[in-house]
């Protein structure tokens, strides 16, 4: 280790890296544009002992272009059992660990929360390194509200499940904020106008800070019937939603998200949800749902 040359280059200039203290440094990259990278970014990924990877044929890419000869460690949702031990036993011995995703921030939607939950259980320093997010970046150019926001990541893949999810969020007074294949993106536009009904605001950002970038904005009906027509998009795609109107909540309404909650949780596990989601009361919501189930049969 002590042989390797820590330095970054920015345009022709090659900087050295300042030593860092041994901590779990979550660094985070480029989402497209590889200009995006802090600088603070760099020095991190240039001086830290091992840089740990989604992917390390795509960091190789980003290190290269900024003349980071560094080696990588893969550390993946696949092997995190076997590679998260590895990294906490190096951390412990005193090492710097910078991680880092295939693009954006780690930890969001992507691995690496069990290994900084680990670290912080050791007394592992971790530390934050900000830098681009795509969900933010989303959402600042969407036009929608960002006083309060929720990201809900990838929706499930089932038809169901995935119809079941939108319907607990049907209340969140916040813009909802999701991940989405490409392939994916018209049947599930058709699920959130079911679920949350055709007139909200939206917008779908699509390959966001590279060369064919794209926001498109308008009603969740009229953006679910755009992509129903057009041909599968490329890229990354990142769907914002409006939050649900101020209104008073209707029974009948507190009681389908009463019962789409209970289908993927305990009863009083889904009480407490509906509660935050409608500013009810947790007992009452429980009765109510009790009452729901037995007039049911279930």
């Amino acid at each position: 280790m002590t042989g390797e040359k820590r330095s970054y280059l920015i345009g022709q200039t090659e900087i050295p890296a300042r030593p860092i203290a041994p901590a779990l440094y979550l660094v985070a990259t480029p989402i497209g544009n590889l200009a995006d990278i802090t600088l603070r970014a760099l020095e991190m990924l240039a001086s830290a002992d091992i840089v740990a990877c989604e992917d390390t044929r795509v960091s190789r890419v980003l290190l290269e272009r900024y003349g980071i000869r560094r080696r990588t460690t893969a550390y993946h949702e696949h092997n995190a059992a076997s590679a998260g031990p590895k990294l906490i036993e190096a951390l412990a011995a005193g090492r710097s660990v910078a991680l880092i995703s295939d693009a954006g921030t780690p930890l969001v939607s992507d691995p690496g929360y069990r290994l900084v939950g680990e670290a912080l259980e050791q007394g592992i320093r971790v530390v934050p390194v900000p830098g681009p997010s795509a969900a933010l970046a989303a959402l600042t150019a969407s036009g929608l509200p960002s006083d309060a926001f929720l990201f809900a990541g990838f929706l499930p893949a089932k038809a169901g499940q995935r119809l079941t999810k939108l319907e607990s969020f049907k209340q969140v007074p916040a813009t909802l904020i999701f991940f989405e294949s490409p392939r994916r993106l018209a049947e599930t536009l058709a699920a959130m106008v079911e679920a949350l009904g055709g007139a909200r605001q939206a917008a779908i950002a699509r390959e966001l800070t590279k060369t064919f970038e794209e926001m498109r904005t308008g009603t969740l009906g009229e953006l679910a019937d755009h992509y129903a027509a057009a041909d599968t998009p490329k890229g990354e795609i990142v769907i914002c939603v409006g939050p649900a109107e101020a209104t008073a909540d209707q029974p009948a309404d507190i009681d389908r998200l009463l019962l789409s909650l209970a289908a993927e949780m305990p009863a009083s596990k889904a009480a407490a949800e509906a509660a935050k989601m409608t500013g009810g009361q947790k007992q009452a919501l429980y009765r109510r749902l009790l009452e729901l189930r037995e007039n049911s049969g279930g």
